[in-house]
């Protein structure tokens, strides 16, 4: 899979040349290509004068990151202590029944990726799944995720 090396490059200048940046550039890697392009650690290796492997090792420490690509949609299910307790479990083997996926993976049409998480911080809310780190759908059943899910299809 190509990467747009002129996008790298731009989001790489958009930002202050110091180590502070690293994370929001590789947030934003994250955000434009759905993964960390290897290509873009590689650049900002390059521009930022700082080794490759502290990079590389800030894209496999952080979750939200992903050094693979990644589906256009992520589906993140939480399976915290509340959630585990509350049926979450059921709802990944369901998730991934439906998908064909099992958990850290993406479908073939790449459009979902099915996480799990240990904590979104939303306990109350138990069973809770995520998707794109906008839609929070709580207390969650088979049934309502399903229904849900199938607008990101």
């Amino acid at each position: 899979m190509a990467v747009d090396t002129k996008e790298i490059t731009r989001i790489i200048a958009g930002y202050e040349k110091s180590e502070e940046s690293l994370l929001a550039i590789l947030q934003d890697f994250q955000k434009k290509f759905n993964y960390v392009p290897e290509e873009g650690m590689e650049k900002l290796s390059e521009m930022f004068g700082v080794p490759a492997s502290k990079i590389y090792a800030m894209g496999t420490f952080y979750k939200a990151l992903s050094l693979v690509p990644t589906g256009r949609h992520t589906c993140k299910v939480c399976t915290g202590t509340a959630c585990h307790l509350k049926g979450a479990p059921s709802l990944v083997d369901v998730l991934g029944r439906e998908l064909g996926i099992a958990p850290g993976e993406t479908t073939e049409d790449k459009r979902i990726t099915l996480q799990t998480v240990n904590c979104v911080g939303a306990c109350a809310l138990a069973p809770v799944v995520v998707v794109d780190d906008e839609d929070y759908y709580e207390k969650s059943s088979s049934q309502n995720i399903l229904k849900n899910l199938k607008k990101y299809k």
